[in-house]
Parts: structure tokens; C-alpha cells; sequence
């Protein structure tokens, strides 16, 4: 991470103000926002990003469809990769590290307690008010109830994707009841809602969530996504598309996709506009093939570097299903932040792997111990060896032969992986 971006972070560490600890209550940054004139309410056509997983890729495909249509927006994402700017996207630039900090200092001035992610979502919000944007995308937290992003009267649209068990260690009653009830449950009456593809159980319990909330309702089954001989189409009752893209490698970003597609038909973005855009489509950290850089050249030359931040057991079905098609021997390189769940998780990866490397994620307290993962992985019958770092991994199974060494468990650790190459 550049040394700008980490001082940023540090000074927010610092700050006695600032709060890193997790602590959902939007009384705090609502009266914040009530000191700063209310700045939310110059943001237009809010549209919020809601659920487990997806919710980047949703975001940044809609973003690309917007853009495409010579509009401009505004995007929030939480976490960044590679650096701090990457959550500030203000319609045509990134904010400086100058304007960030400056912010971060207005803010202080208020001598509210906040939390670092609630002092995030202000800097986001003050910047955004300033900029005259046709939407503003924002990216939610955790869960949503409250939710530091959950702050707009009346939002243009709230789109869920996945909802799973990602999130069960934010709630007392350890149950996908509960983590739906969290992030359904205190959406808008005054938007347009949209609901991504959920399993069967979970569409169920989102519908009787929502019987009460007068909003129109949008579900998956609304539209599709088909695949034929290997290439991936959105359907609706007046569309079908071919979505065309050489940089997804994975079903469940065609999924996020085709949701973005709806939605950006229904904002009256032409399918023509759509078409051209969905070849530029790019996400940084899923299933993403490293094809250059630092560390690519210090691979041989018939072994292949592959990231995916997956962290739930949905995603890492998703990565698992892609990897189960190919042919080639891979390895694994596993970190995990210690609020996941790793033994629901790695089962996932069962037969895939010739063996499994666990590493700590640089700079994140919050990382899981690599013997601990080690320890895990072995319990559910993976060969699993426990490292210092990537450059061991690198020692230790570099050689001539083919093959793919898949870094996966963490976004945070994709940033890291993307910075050092």
C-alpha cells in the first residue's frame, strides 16, 4: 500500500476520537451530519448496495453502465485493495490524499466518538455533496439496519445481492433469520427495491420480510442468466444480452453482472450502451489472474498467479467450482481474517488443491495465525503447511513444472499481493 495511504489509515488508528472497534448506532454519524448542514441530502439518485456478496461487482458494473451512458456518479466501496482513494470515486476522479486528510480533520472537529468506518462514510458524503453526480453509489457495511451508509431519506434504489451466514459474527442471535432481518428488514418504503438471486430458503424469508414495505419489489425472478456453450446471456421479458468478457472467470460475477444489467435497463440505459461497456467490465481481487508485474516475473514461465479475496462459504464455492474445471495442478495460499468462518470455508476445497500454504495477512491485527489455519485445513483432510509470508510460498513450490498458485481467503491480502507486484 502506498506509504500516502497507510499514514492515512494510521492517522484514523490514532485518532482517540475515532473508534476501529465495530459499533452499529446511526445516532452518532446522524448527528453528525445534522452539524455539517445535513450533506446527504444534496446527494441525487442514491442507490444503495445491500447483502453478503456481490455487492462490489454490482456496484462496479453499474458504475461502468452509467458511465458508458455519459452520466457521471459518485461511488463508495468498503475495503479499498490497493489504497485508500479507491473509496472515494467523485464522478470523474479519485480524492486526493490531500482532500481525504482534510476532511478527516473537519470532521475531528466536531468532537462526535465515531467509528473509522462512520468518519469513511463522512468523508464520502461530504465530498459527494459537493460534486453535482447523476447517482451515488453507495456500498454498505457489514449489515445495513444501522449501517453508517444507511443514512438517505429517500434512495433512488436499494439493491440486495447474496445474503448468507457471512455476517454472524455482528448479531446476538447466530442465525440467517437474523442476518436477514439486519439487512432487509430496515430497508427504505420510499425506493425501488431489488432483490439479487438468493437459494430458495432465503428468497422465502426475504419475501415475508418484505410483505409490509410498500416499496416496488424487483425480484431474480425477473430476469436471467443462461449459459450456452460456455457464453453467458441476461434475459428478461425485452432483452437478451451476451454478456461478453474476457476478464470474468467466474458464474457468480455473471450473476452480479446480469443483476447491474437489470437495474441499468430500468434506469433507461440503452441495451446498445450496455453492450459496448460489458467488454471494459473489471474486478480487481475476484478470480483475477495476475498477468504481469513483480511477482509474475518471478514465476516461471508455465506457472500462472491467480487472486480471489473470496472469504464465505458461498464465495468459496464459487472460487472451488472454477478451479474444479481445470486441468492444471494448484496450490493454495490461504489467509483468513479471525471474524470468518474457516472450517465451513476451506471444505470448500476439497480434492482441489496438491497442497495448501497458510500465510498472515501483512499488516491486519485481525489476521488468523497460519498454524492455526494449518491446523483447520488438516482437520478437514487438506494437506496444509503453515509460512511466514508469500516470498516462502514462492521458495518452496517455484519450479519449472506447470501450474497455478491460487491466493485466496482475503481481499485484504489480494490488496497486499497487488501492491508488492
Amino acid at each position: 500500500m502506498p506509504s500516502q495511504s497507510i499514514s492515512l489509515y494510521n492517522l484514523l488508528a490514532k485518532k482517540k476520537q475515532f473508534k476501529k472497534t465495530v459499533n452499529f448506532d446511526l445516532k452518532r454519524i446522524k448527528k453528525a451530519l445534522n452539524k455539517l448542514g445535513n450533506p446527504e441530502r444534496k446527494l441525487r439518485n442514491v442507490i444503495n448496495i445491500i447483502g453478503s456478496d456481490g455487492k462490489y461487482s454490482v456496484l462496479n458494473s453499474l458504475k461502468y453502465f452509467i458511465e458508458g451512458n455519459n452520466q457521471k456518479t459518485s461511488a463508495y466501496i468498503s475495503p479499498s485493495l490497493k489504497d485508500i482513494r479507491e473509496r472515494f470515486w467523485m464522478g470523474s476522479k479519485y480524492l486526493s490524499y490531500q482532500e481525504i486528510k482534510k476532511t478527516i480533520n473537519k470532521i475531528e472537529k466536531l468532537k462526535i466518538q465515531l467509528t473509522i468506518f462512520e468518519v469513511l462514510t463522512l468523508v464520502y458524503i461530504l465530498n459527494a455533496s459537493n460534486h453535482n453526480n447523476d447517482y451515488n453509489l453507495v456500498e454498505a457495511g457489514a449489515l445495513f439496519a444501522k449501517d453508517s451508509t444507511n443514512v438517505f431519506d429517500f434512495p433512488l434504489i436499494q439493491a440486495v445481492v447474496n445474503i448468507n451466514k457471512q455476517h454472524l459474527n455482528f448479531v446476538k442471535k447466530k442465525t440467517i433469520d437474523e442476518i436477514i432481518y439486519q439487512k432487509v428488514g430496515f430497508l427504505s418504503n420510499f425506493t425501488k427495491i431489488y432483490i439479487g438471486k438468493q437459494n430458495r430458503e432465503n428468497e422465502k424469508k426475504i419475501r415475508l420480510r418484505l410483505r409490509k414495505n410498500p416499496s416496488e419489489k424487483v425480484y431474480s425472478n425477473n430476469w436471467k442468466l443462461e449459459c450456452k456453450n460456455q457464453n453467458y446471456f441476461f434475459k428478461d421479458k425485452n432483452s437478451i444480452i451476451p454478456i461478453k468478457n474476457k476478464n470474468i472467470n467466474s458464474k457468480g460475477l455473471y450473476v452480479n453482472i446480469a443483476m447491474a444489467i437489470k437495474i441499468a435497463l430500468d434506469l433507461g440505459i440503452d441495451k446498445k450502451i450496455i453492450l459496448k461497456t460489458l467488454p471494459k467490465l473489471k474486478f480487481e481481487g475476484r478470480i483475477q489472474y495476475i498477468t504481469s508485474g513483480k511477482l509474475k516475473k518471478r514465476l516461471k514461465a508455465k506457472e500462472r498467479l491467480l487472486i480471489d479475496g473470496c472469504h464465505s462459504t458461498v464465495s468459496a464455492k464459487n472460487l472451488s467450482d472454477y478451479l474444479r474445471k481445470l486441468k492444471t495442478p494448484k496450490y493454495g495460499v490461504w489467509s483468513m481474517m479471525k471474524n470468518k468462518e474457516p472450517s465451513d470455508f476451506i471444505k470448500q476445497f476439497k480434492g482441489i488443491f496438491e497442497k495448501i500454504y497458510t500465510i498472515p495477512i501483512l499488516g491486519e491485527k485481525g489476521s488468523m495465525c497460519p498454524k492455526v489455519l494449518a491446523k483447520i485445513a488438516k482437520k478437514n483432510n487438506l494437506d496444509a503447511l503453515p509460512l511466514k509470508n508469500f516470498e516462502s510460498v514462492i521458495k518452496n513450490i517455484s519450479t519449472k513444472e506447470e501450474k497455478i498458485i491460487c491466493i485466496f481467503g482475503s481481499l485484504y491480502q489480494c490488496g497486499n499481493i497487488l501492491n508488492r507486484n
